[in-house]
């Protein structure tokens, strides 16, 4: 165990300092059937925290006693955002190292430009994560704290109009500056390489080939047809073919970029791979013939970054202004309610160009600065506790300004991981909000939640009290693979019926459903008839998200262990959601289980009178049904 000091400034949506400035922070590792865990001890300066409105969360205010979660479910792991590298490619945040260069800007008169700085330190974090969707359907992922440069200055994500939480953030009124959603690079495949291969070939004088030599004529054919156009070019080709003939006879200065060929049958197959890869060109004919590219910065770094010239000085952007006709309004600024490991960099300028737009540098440095951890560590097995949160609710409830609003546990992390055992956090939040006559809700995936049925019990003698349980499937391979590290559904199916006899209404999310994976009709059936015999008051579906931040790591895991699956899941999950359809198609199906389980079955009635204090002001909204609430299960477990 040591002591260490901890600054952490602007967690949990940028509402001042969580932690005192000078609090001490004791650092334990865990052992026995804590192994391989870290819990980190922290006094809370507050542990209610309110919900900003933009959000669109069916609840106010919430409280987590934990950052961080022992258990382990595949689809809530942190992905990757894709920074535009000093040499025009791109590389993932989490993969750059320090002393690399990246792009960022400096202010020369009225614009900003960009320019090549380097990499001078490089961390994780864990932060609560938010989704920011721009109109070219540009997503990213950040914390609440981190800035983006709009038409109106820099701006955090998340934020609000007046109280402690008063500061600049994004609104559907902004927009970001930047290109917009970077472009992904070539597969640098056979085919790939035939097409460069061409390129390079058909760029110089046949004299200048005699450095290819063969002495059989099998060989010579085989030469002979790389350097030939296909019949019927493919993509990669066309890519591969654009590099190597803009890296023989290409070049970009002052904003223009060009390849030049005298002969007219070498255009006519530029000419032919631009209309094939949608790049918006013009030809100026002449003896020598000029094909341009057009579009501005952002088509141009859309044609470096697909098809990758090898050359990398003819790629610089240093200089062009910050400036771009890309649709880069702010459509949404989305809690994905779970905490993910946020990766930052410190850069010479102070910013960076992040998925096309500018970045500033402002995540949680002072976390590894003053915590000791070393630079590239994330806190997936480092949890933070805060050993004070049992008082500084009491507190909090009896401050004159609290006003009884619903608050609403396991919004972040499971309220009831594996160390609620040993820290007992939960059990004493609680024991003061019954005495309180507080109302509140817990979101979980542990049978743990059993342990506090005394407490639970006597709380909605005095206030509303609700569960809702996440049970996504029944099906032991698919649990076993998914979620490891979570009770058996079996025995939350037991927890939703124990608390429903108890008189504490329990209701049940199926989530996620994995496509081709747990819904089918059979799996589907068996979970919706459990959890209807075991009487929960409502059970909705919610299929599976695969926002950046989660797409990234699930597909990974998705090729180990289902393979078969990797092309449709490519398809149906070219946005962050399933399509409509098959959401509302997913939604009818488990509604009609249901009606047809409920005619089965007849659950006990959970309904009774529920008491509670005289709230002074209307609460912002009621505990959430587990029908309404929005996206995929956001617990990181």
């Amino acid at each position: 165990m040591g002591e260490l000091r901890w600054r952490l400034a602007g967690d949990d949506g940028g509402q001042g300092s969580l932690f005192a400035d000078e609090e001490l922070v004791e650092r334990h590792v865990g052992g026995g059937e804590y192994r391989g865990l870290e819990f980190l001890h922290v006094n809370a300066r507050r542990i209610i925290n309110e919900v900003p409105a933009a959000s669109r969360m069916p609840f106010g205010y919430t409280i987590n006693a934990y950052r961080g979660c022992s258990h382990a479910c595949t689809y809530c792991l942190s992905g990757e955002t894709p920074i535009l590298m000093g040499s025009g490619r791109t590389k993932p945040l989490a993969e750059i190292q320090i002393g690399d260069k990246v792009y960022g800007t400096v202010r020369e008169g009225s614009y900003r430009r960009y320019v090549s700085t380097q990499v001078v330190a490089h961390w994780s974090t864990l932060k609560p994560a938010y989704r920011v969707s721009l109109e070219d359907g540009t997503e990213l992922i950040s914390s609440g704290d981190h800035r983006f440069l709009t038409e109106r200055g820099w701006k955090r994500v998340t934020g609000a109009q007046s109280g402690a939480a008063c500061r600049p953030h994004l609104t559907r009124n902004d927009k970001l500056m930047g290109v917009g959603q970077l472009a992904a690079p070539p597969g640098h495949g056979l085919e790939y390489r035939d097409g460069y291969l061409c390129g390079i070939q058909q760029a110089v004088d046949a004299r200048e080939l005699r450095a290819i030599r063969t002495s059989t004529r099998a060989s010579v054919a085989a030469i002979t047809a790389i350097v030939d156009y296909p019949t019927s070019p493919s993509d990669e080709w066309c890519k591969g073919f654009l590099g190597g003939i803009f890296d023989a006879e290409g070049s970009y200065s002052r904003g223009i970029l060009r390849i030049a060929n005298a002969n007219p049958a070498i255009i006519e197959q530029i000419c032919l791979c631009m209309r094939r890869l949608r790049f918006p060109f013009s030809v100026d004919r002449g003896r020598v013939s000029y094909v341009r590219a057009v579009g501005g910065l952002r088509e141009h770094l859309r044609f470096f970054q697909t098809v990758d010239p090898a050359i990398t000085p003819k790629r610089v952007i240093d200089g062009a202004a910050v400036k771009s006709s890309a649709r880069l309004g702010v459509v949404e600024v989305e809690p994905l309610r779970f905490d993910l490991p946020m990766y930052d960099l410190t850069t010479g300028t102070g910013d960076f160009i992040a998925n096309g737009v500018v970045s500033h540098n402002c995540f949680a440095r002072p976390t590894h600065e003053y915590l000791g951890l070393g630079i590239g560590e994330d806190f997936d097995r480092k949890l933070v506790v805060k050993v004070n949160a049992v008082e500084r609710v009491r507190a909090e409830l009896a401050a004159p300004r609290w006003a009884g609003e619903h608050i609403a546990m396991g919004t972040n992390t499971d309220p009831y991981q594996r160390c609620e055992a040993k820290f007992h956090l939960t059990r004493g939040i609680v024991g003061v909000l019954g005495q309180a006559a507080n109302p509140f809700s817990v979101l979980t995936k542990s049978t743990l939640i059993l342990r506090d049925l005394d407490l639970l019990q006597a709380a909605a003698e005095r206030t509303e009290v609700r569960a809702n349980f996440s049970i996504g499937t029944l099906d032991e391979d698919v649990w076993k693979a998914t979620e490891p590290g979570t009770p058996h559904p079996r025995r939350r199916v037991e927890a939703v019926a124990r608390l429903n006899e108890a008189g504490i209404p329990c209701g049940v999310l199926v989530a996620p459903v994995l496509p081709c994976i747990s819904d089918s009709p059979e799996q589907l059936e068996a979970v919706v008839k459990a959890c209807v015999e075991a009487g929960a008051v409502s059970v909705s579906a919610l299929p599976l998200h695969l926002r950046p931040g989660v797409k990234e790591h699930f597909m990974s895991w998705l090729r180990a262990n289902r393979p078969d699956l990797v092309e449709q899941y490519e398809r149906r999950y070219r946005r962050a959601y399933l399509a409509s359809e098959e959401q509302k198609a997913l939604s009818a199906r488990v509604r009609r289980l249901v009606d047809e389980s409920r005619g089965r079955f007849s659950p006990p009635s959970a309904t009774r009178p529920v008491g509670g204090r005289q709230r002074r002001r209307p609460p912002r909204s009621g505990p959430p049904p587990a029908a309404t609430v929005p996206g995929q299960l956001g617990l990181r477990m």
